[in-house]
């Protein structure tokens, strides 16, 4: 069965689950101060727009678009579910972004990670896709347990993908 992904409006039990789940394991991973996952009403907001990622009936993972200015974007509430992890699923989730952020006409698009080894696998995928470190944005401090990461949008991110 194909991968679909599509805007997602937030009121489906198993993606209230999923994005559970993920706030549940930043809160085991990281100190209550860095851990930046937004939860399920948070996600709802107007500057947010929300993609989950299906197989059939079977919800594989999300992502989310934060607009923080005119020109730039934030990647939020990346997840897959156990089931989907090295099949391709974050990165056509990321790619959907990447579309969105550049059709939107955003210059730059950035993200918060945690530095902890669990979060080496996300790493690695962001710089698949020309993501490189930064110093804090938005209304992020420096903290020894985020690693903050960006890109200028240039319309061209298929050099991930090869």
């Amino acid at each position: 069965m194909p991968l679909h992904i599509a805007v997602d409006p937030l009121d489906g039990p198993q993606i209230a689950a999923l994005l559970q789940a993920h706030l549940d394991e930043m809160h085991r991973i990281s100190p209550p101060e860095s851990v930046h996952a937004l939860d399920l009403s948070r996600l709802r907001a107007p500057d947010i727009t929300f993609w989950s990622a299906w197989e059939g009936d079977a919800l594989l993972g999300c992502a989310a678009l934060r607009e923080l200015d005119a020109g730039h974007g934030e990647v939020k509430s990346m997840r897959t579910t156990p089931a989907a992890r090295r099949r391709g699923v974050a990165a056509a989730l990321l790619t959907q972004v990447m579309d969105e952020a550049t059709r939107r006409g955003y210059r730059r698009l950035s993200l918060e990670t945690g530095t902890q080894p669990e979060f080496a696998p996300a790493r690695a995928l962001y710089a698949r896709f020309g993501f490189e470190p930064c110093g804090p944005f938005g209304d992020y401090r420096l903290d020894p347990c985020s690693t903050f990461m960006t890109r200028a949008i240039d319309g061209a991110h298929d050099e991930a993908t090869r």
